[in-house]
């Protein structure tokens, strides 16, 4: 288990300044996003294309270091890399697996936190 959590809250409760419709829309956002570069990256790495999986890294880049997903963020790094490198070979397969695994715990610690506010509506 990482020490360092996978998205940080202080970040976003500094942005929010108490102001809780903000917050549950700025975490309803990072829940989505990770949500759609889960999706994108898979449907990157099963069509080899590596277009896609840029396209959303780019789109993603600014809230993964916001936020502080710092693990995820250097694990998109090294995919970058290892794409730009070696294409889509046993590395790549590697990486998509440690990238599964980040952003499902990404996901996982976000979803309890969009539940809690979607239930306070």
């Amino acid at each position: 288990m990482q020490q360092i959590p996978p998205v940080s809250f202080d970040k976003i409760e500094e942005m929010t300044e108490g102001d809780a419709e903000f917050k549950a829309e700025l975490i309803s956002a990072i829940y989505f996003s990770l949500q759609e570069l889960r999706q994108k990256y898979i449907e990157g790495a099963a069509n080899h294309d590596t277009v896609i999986i840029q396209e959303i890294r780019h789109k993603v880049k600014p809230s993964l270091a916001l936020f502080d997903m710092i693990l995820l963020n250097e694990i998109i790094q090294d995919g970058k890399d290892i794409i730009e490198n070696q294409g889509f070979n046993e590395a790549f397969m590697e990486h998509f697996d440690k990238f599964l695994d980040a952003v499902e715990d990404a996901i996982d610690y976000v979803r309890p936190h969009v539940t809690d506010i979607e239930d306070e509506a």
